[in-house]
């Protein structure tokens, strides 16, 4: 966490947004009316559990309402705080605006170790503040949408999906008030991965470019390249998954909440997380060489560091002693603004969280639109695409056959050419046009002009003319 001298998250997100207006000609008061958030709720709230009464305080903050819905996920955690929400919120505004995402930003979050409920419990706890938030329109389709964050999932947005359908029993589009729904509740396919896809097509798109692989002193593509992941919940798991398998990196070392665990060679990603799954740690794990002080391994050798876990994990107090040239931040605010400035001194490339991390959201918006749709992608096409490719194919199978050119497809060919998309290859499709997208908006801003000299600056650059220019367009 941040250490005495460092500012708290709030305030570097705050420091970041007045670097990039700095450089920015926005009409007078427009820079302070997107930097400040314009409400949070607070809400304590009883719950009978073990005999007793147990009061609970939770926040839904909403940062900007130049689109509506507006967006973001409810964690549950005893870190959470007013600050820390608001904060979150601003970031999923400029999250939103720079992929594109029609939405505004918000952040909820309740105070509570879930570990220390049973099912029914957090349940019962869930139920209740999902009751309290959309009783005031806190959650609704068409005016603020949760997700899951931190400390929650598929199981908590089915409980608040069912309790908006409870509450409002006529609206046709109960579904999708909530995204990071489970399957059989209204989810879509690919969601669970998407945050951590997202940071892989990320990877995937600045390796695309060899300019910016030169700015941080690295050569050549993803294959071979030696990543340090910390934290491997949700999003460190299947980048660190999807680098590994398909694109032939090297995970030399995974940072857990009680220690870390190193292997030059590589480590198996699935067999650390199955490991974590039973011993809820990986400490002991046979994959690689154990050291209780994790925080160690952010400054090891390495080509690319990924924090995706908690804020505030790179500080003053550890910045200068970070090897790595490029990091890519999975989790949201995982560097501080004065470390920001550290690293950037050095010639570190930083890869930002809001547009690395917001693979989340851009999936959350594939799901919101299929639940207004009432239709899973790919239901009215799929068959026809397949229909369409086979004709092709049995009309060249027909060409070889009645010349005698003895023409064969090649193994695998027709089976996958043959497929047509299904819901889970779309959504993938999209997520990667919409990184790219992001991506190319950045670079062209970063080397487009001299007084923006980083990505992240960049972004937020790109992300508050966008709200701007939403502002403008209302009247503002």
């Amino acid at each position: 966490m941040a250490v005495p001298g460092d500012p708290t998250f709030r305030e570097s997100v705050d420091l970041m947004f007045k670097r990039a207006v700095a450089v920015m000609d926005l009409p007078p008061g427009l820079g302070e009316k997107i930097r400040v958030c314009n409400s949070t709720y607070t809400v304590r709230f009883g719950v009978r559990l073990r005999g007793q009464i147990q009061t609970f305080t939770g926040y839904r903050s909403v940062h900007s309402e130049h689109m509506e819905p507006v967006k973001g996920g409810i964690r549950y955690a005893t870190s959470v705080t007013q600050d820390e929400v608001e904060a979150l919120a601003a970031l999923m505004t400029y999250k939103c605006a720079l992929v594109e995402a029609p939405f505004g930003g918000a952040k909820g979050g309740l105070c509570l170790d879930p570990r220390e409920y049973d099912e029914h419990e957090l349940e019962q706890i869930t139920r209740r503040f999902a009751y309290e938030l959309i009783k005031r329109d806190l959650i609704n389709p068409s005016q603020n949408v949760p997700a899951p964050d931190m400390g929650t999932g598929e199981r908590e947005m089915a409980w608040i999906a069912d309790q908006y359908a409870r509450m409002n029993t006529t609206d046709i589009n109960a579904h999708a008030c909530v995204t990071g729904k489970p399957l059989n509740a209204g989810g879509i396919l690919g969601r669970l991965e998407a945050t951590g896809r997202g940071v892989q097509y990320a990877l995937r798109e600045f390796f695309r470019h060899p300019e910016d692989i030169a700015a941080a002193g690295l050569t050549g593509g993803l294959e071979g390249k030696r990543i340090v992941v910390q934290g491997l919940g949700k999003v460190g798991y299947y980048a660190a998954k999807f680098l590994s398998l398909e694109d032939g990196a090297k995970i030399v070392g995974i940072i857990e909440h009680d220690g870390g665990v190193w292997n030059s060679e590589g480590l198996d990603v699935q067999a650390v997380h199955d490991w974590m799954r039973l011993n809820g740690g990986v400490q002991g794990c046979p994959e690689g060489t154990y050291d209780a002080d994790g925080a160690k391994l952010l400054e090891a050798e390495c080509d690319i560091l990924l924090p995706a876990a908690m804020e505030g994990v790179i500080t003053l107090s550890n910045a200068a002693r970070i090897k790595a040239p490029l990091i890519i931040e999975g989790a949201n605010g995982p560097v501080t603004a004065e470390a920001d400035d550290i690293l950037r001194k050095k010639g570190v490339v930083i890869i930002p969280d809001l547009y690395a991390n917001a693979g989340g959201v851009t999936v959350s918006y594939f799901e919101w639109v299929k639940n207004l749709s009432h239709i899973p992608f790919g239901r009215m096409q799929r068959r026809q695409e397949e229909s369409r490719h086979r004709l092709l194919v049995d009309e060249l199978e027909r060409l070889s056959a009645d010349e005698g050119l003895g023409w064969t497809l090649s193994p695998g060919f027709k089976e996958q050419y043959l497929r047509g998309a299904g819901e889970l290859e779309l959504v993938r499709s999209g997520l990667d046009d919409a990184m790219r997208a992001a991506y190319q908006s950045m670079r062209e801003t970063w080397h487009g002009r001299k007084d923006v000299t980083d990505l992240r600056m960049a972004a937020y650059v790109v992300a508050i003319d966008r709200v701007a220019k939403s502002y403008k367009a209302k009247g503002l």
